[in-house]
């Protein structure tokens, strides 16, 4: 049984709430950020940052994550 567009596009679609580390470096990477690499983001993780029970990441909690160290950073140096 062939498998029609949408079904095959929903089995090779990253889901963006279960996504390995390197894989969340690379989206990051491609997206712009020139400083973003598998080490850091497990930096992150042993600070804190979100991450689902089998080690992946969702990429939505990540980037709220880093948007509240942010906060949290520069309302300890104002």
């Amino acid at each position: 049984m062939a498998l029609d567009q949408s079904s095959a596009a929903e089995v090779t679609a990253p889901r963006l709430s279960a996504l390995p580390v390197e894989q969340v470096a690379s989206l990051l990477k491609h997206a712009g950020c020139q400083i973003i690499d598998a080490e850091r983001i497990l930096a992150d993780i042993a600070a804190g940052a979100p991450v689902n029970r089998d080690g992946t990441m969702n990429l939505i909690s990540y980037g709220a994550w880093l948007a509240r160290e942010l906060a949290r950073r520069e309302s300890a140096h104002g």
